[in-house]
């Protein structure tokens, strides 16, 4: 009996997340709670031990374990069970070219943000998405929780009214002190050479953009930021403060900083319009508050039953049962697989778009702060009609 579409797992390899990675392993977990993907090849570690190492732990064939990606591409293009989708979880600097590659392999890509190291290479990605037969998926996982999936169809129902102001945080503590030279995931991210010419705020800011984009639907026209850096000595900002104009004529502020002791992972949003408001933390990820205009504050929890069926479908467990981090992770990738499948995409699914994007904010925001706080237009070309991955 040949398999459907719809009956099988997708194959997939992925690029980096070897021994000692911490978001390859999260993206694993990930893709193997709805068992839509199955990994069957990589290239774990530019080290070829810890790359061959990395394999086996996985149960890679050793000969499916490559050296680079254009190797991958090149030895899985003749098999019968041939990859169909890549996922990138190296270090940003890695991300623009394996992107490429896939792309213009036809393979379906999954990515870790930021996307690119530049506004320009954002660009060219959106142009080999447009040509390419695969579909893309920006691994944006707060977009994934059921409850910001919702607030967004309050949002857009018009349950708020008219949008006034918009406040998103991503506030951690784990970069507070000098990092030691052992701290791997410090090292990479705080290294220009490979991080990019963002620190925090391409880290986790663009996290925080990006929640805000996809709540109200809004995308942001124009920015006032302040970069800082708290910790002697480092190359990169710890910490970004900024003030946003939404297309739509709401303001906003946006806090990031990886130095502030006592938050461990406190993403927070809160969205105020003319009739409601509303708010949402990621570490109480289970509930959304909507807070009407003269009338009574409600807590509204995340169940199958209070939300439409495309929300919905990103619920895995009764009410009152906590679903978190890898759930949201997941439901990005049982959502791409959907795509995939049915060659389109729901809307708050992360993509191309919204990397190019928050590449335009990091570079609008690096840029106003260099001009100490200048109004900065996030602009680029948006002349040449690609589809969103």
């Amino acid at each position: 009996m040949s398999e459907t579409p719809s009956s099988r797992r997708l194959r997939a390899a992925m690029i980096g997340g070897g021994q000692g990675a911490f978001i390859g392993a999260v993206h694993r977990m990930a893709l193997r709670l709805d068992d839509r993907f199955e990994l069957l090849a990589g290239v774990f570690s530019s080290q070829p031990e810890r790359n061959r190492q990395s394999a086996l732990e996985l149960h890679i064939e050793p000969a499916r374990c490559y050296a680079d990606v254009a190797a991958l591409i090149d030895g899985e293009a003749g098999r019968e069970d041939a990859i169909e989708a890549l996922i990138i979880v190296t270090p940003n600097h890695l991300h623009f070219e394996a992107a490429l590659s896939g792309l213009e392999a036809g393979l379906h890509v999954v990515c870790e943000k930021p996307m690119t190291l530049t506004a320009s290479e954002a660009q060219t990605l959106k142009r080999a998405a447009a040509k390419s037969t695969g579909h893309f998926l920006l691994a944006h996982t707060y977009a994934g929780y059921p409850m910001i999936q919702h607030a967004r169809e309050l949002v857009a129902r018009g349950e708020l009214g008219s949008l006034r102001h918009v406040q998103v945080e991503y506030v951690q503590e784990w970069l507070s002190d000098a990092q030691n030279d052992d701290n791997r995931q410090a090292a990479w991210r705080l290294d220009p050479t490979k991080a990019g010419a963002a620190g925090c705020l391409g880290d986790i800011g663009v996290h925080a953009f990006q929640l805000a984009q996809c709540v109200t639907g809004q995308k942001v026209a124009g920015v006032s930021a302040s970069l800082s850096t708290a910790v002697a000595g480092r190359a990169l900002d710890d910490s970004v403060q900024a003030l946003l104009r939404f297309e739509g004529g709401a303001s906003g502020m946006l806090w990031a900083s990886q130095c502030a002791p006592g938050f461990e992972n406190a993403l927070s949003i809160r969205v105020v319009g003319e009739k409601a408001s509303l708010s949402w933390a990621q570490e109480s990820p289970n509930e959304l508050w909507l807070k009407p205009l003269n009338a009574p504050s409600q807590r509204l929890t995340r169940r199958d039953d209070a939300v439409s069926q495309a929300v919905a479908r990103s619920i895995r467990l009764p009410g009152g049962h906590p679903e978190g981090y890898i759930e949201s992770f997941a439901n990005l990738y049982q959502a791409f697989a959907d795509g995939v499948q049915a060659n389109g995409r729901p809307d708050w699914l992360p993509g191309i778009e919204d990397g190019v994007d928050g590449m335009r904010f990091i570079e609008a925001a690096i840029a106003s702060s260099h001009g100490d706080g200048v109004w900065t237009a996030l602009v680029g070309d948006d002349h040449d009609g690609e589809r969103d991955g």
